[in-house]
Parts: C-alpha cells; sequence; structure tokens
C-alpha cells in the first residue's frame, strides 16, 4: 500500500536515485559504525546506508513507516519525536561493545523543525562523530555563513562555535515526492575536537540580543544588556550584530 506524505510530520520522499548515491557517497558509512538516522521515511536513503553498515538505528515519528521499518531485519527501530530522544542514553546502547565512543548522525529532517532539532542534537555533541543532514538550502546558507554577510546572524554563531560545517551538496525540488517549494542542500557538521570553555545558555541569550535589531549598532541594544550583566571590559559596540565573528562573540562570553 502507498504510503501519503503527511504535512503534518513535513514528510517530502527522496527520489532521485542518483542524489541518494551522492549523499551516501558524502556521508561515506563504514561497516560496523554506530549510525543513526532521522526520518527514514521510506528507507531511500536508509537501505544503501545499511547495506553498507550492516546494521542502522532509525528515529521514526510516524507510526506507520515505523510498523514497516521493523520488518527490516537489520534496523532498530526507535518510534519518537527525536525532540524527544536522548541522543546520549541512545548513544550508550548503540556502543556496547564497540570500540568508539561516538555515534554518526544522519537524516532528511523535516524542514519545519530542522532548527530545534538542530539545538537539540548540541546538548548532545560530546558522543556525536559527525552529522550528515538534508535541510532547506536557505537554512544551510545560514549555518556555514560569514561575518558581514546577509545570511550571518544567531544560527550561524550558535553552531559555528561548536562545529566545522560545509554544505556539501544541492538538491533541487524534483528529487522528491513530492516536490517541496524550496530548494535543499546537505550539510556535514564535525564537531570541533577542543571547543572553547563557555556557558552555552549566556551565549544563546547574548546572541539573541545581539541579533534581536539586526539594523541597529550594538550600543543600543547589546550595550544595554552587557551594561545590566556588569560588564566593564572592553569590546567594539560602534557595529553591527553581522559584523562580529564567532570568536569575538565566543570571548565575549568568556570575559563573563
Amino acid at each position: 500500500m502507498k504510503h501519503i506524505a503527511r504535512k503534518r510530520f513535513g514528510q517530502h520522499f527522496l527520489s532521485d536515485g542518483g542524489i541518494i548515491d551522492a549523499i551516501v557517497d558524502n556521508i561515506n558509512p563504514e561497516p560496523g559504525q554506530p549510525m543513526v538516522e532521522i526520518g527514514p521515511g521510506l528507507a531511500a536513503l536508509t537501505q544503501p546506508l545499511v547495506e553498507r553498515l550492516g546494521h542502522l538505528t532509525v528515529i521514526e515519528l510516524d507510526r506507520d513507516l515505523a510498523v514497516r521499518l521493523r520488518l527490516h531485519p537489520h534496523l532498530t527501530v526507535v518510534e519518537s519525536d527525536v525532540l524527544k530522544v536522548d541522543f546520549t542514553a541512545l548513544s550508550q546502547q548503540m556502543l556496547s561493545g564497540q570500540s568508539t565512543n561516538k555515534i554518526r548522525v544522519v537524516g532528511n529532517l523535516p524542514y519545519n523543525i530542522s532548527s530545534p532539532i538542530l539545538f537539540h542534537l548540541l546538548e548532545h555533541v560530546e558522543v556525536i562523530e559527525d552529522q550528515h543532514f538534508m535541510l532547506q538550502k536557505e537554512v544551510i546558507d545560514r549555518m556555514v555563513a560569514r561575518p558581514a554577510t546577509s545570511d550571518y546572524g544567531r544560527l550561524s554563531v550558535m553552531l559555528q562555535w561548536r562545529y566545522a560545517m560545509d554544505n556539501v551538496l544541492f538538491v533541487p525540488p524534483e528529487s522528491f515526492d513530492p516536490p517541496p517549494r524550496v530548494d535543499s542542500a546537505v550539510v556535514r557538521m564535525v564537531p570541533h575536537e577542543a571547543p572553547p570553555a563557555l556557558n552555552v545558555k549566556t551565549l544563546e541569550r547574548l546572541v539573541q540580543v545581539a541579533f534581536s535589531q539586526r539594523r541597529k549598532i550594538l550600543r543600543n541594544t547589546l550595550g544595554k544588556w552587557l551594561d545590566e550583566k556588569g560588564f566593564s571590559g572592553a569590546f567594539d559596540l560602534q557595529r553591527r550584530a553581522e559584523e562580529v565573528s564567532v570568536a569575538e562573540y565566543v570571548a565575549l562570553v568568556q570575559s563573563l
């Protein structure tokens, strides 16, 4: 029986064999590697992955799809909202008897909740080796953006301090069934081995304040917030938020 894509789950199923092969090649799965796929759907990416890995853990919210996936002998199916999955605990279950202490994460993420998923995974980054996700191209453009560009913003800073990221593949709408109304792309995210020590919540709040009014000079936004925090150090507030590098935001948080 044909599965009908459900709008409430943001379902768009990959159907282009050439694109699927290109994604798998970029992921480069090796036999025995512990890997989690988010949103396997109709298993277009799942099957070639498991053929290379030998076994794969998948997270699927759609009950009907989860039933189908459980018929596959080489899949472990976690039927859940990905935002409720404890990836640290999941990694401990998966890594029993393994020589590695980290998992790999891949997936075609639902575009309507892609940012919450990325921030959820950030909380479990210590157990993750790398991440490969298909997302709306516009989101990936913001993720990898450089300072002093229109795409550079809160998402850029909050992810770049912790990951090295690359846009590795463009995916047109016609690669899906049904086709989305946007272009897609695949991003590679590799956690930095020695990230700066900082309070993530403070960084999150600082960046939120800084980019709350992008066109204003930081003295009118972040300056007031820093005053409330009793900050007495040196920081050039005669700039807009998009002109400040990730390293400068990180150093500011550390000084607080």
